[in-house]
């Protein structure tokens, strides 16, 4: 088995959304709100973290911007 179990943009994608949303946990605790408010504010940011970067971290970044080259 020599492929890896995720490809990296995945991995990178789900990282960056899970930071997120231990930020915005961390941030919601440390406002006072609670243990339980601030894991679903951190739940609520990650799933919405996971679109949103996987949209920015594009596979095809000239299909993203409206813009191809042709090369030919």
């Amino acid at each position: 088995m020599d492929r890896p179990l995720l490809p990296l943009r995945t991995a990178l994608v789900f990282l960056l959304a899970a930071l997120s949303g231990v930020g915005a946990g961390g941030l919601t605790l440390l406002a006072g709100e609670g243990f339980a408010r601030g894991v679903l504010a951190g739940l609520a940011v990650i799933a919405l973290a996971t679109p949103f970067f996987d949209r920015l971290i594009t596979s095809d970044a000239g299909e993203a911007c409206g813009k191809t080259q042709d090369h030919g």
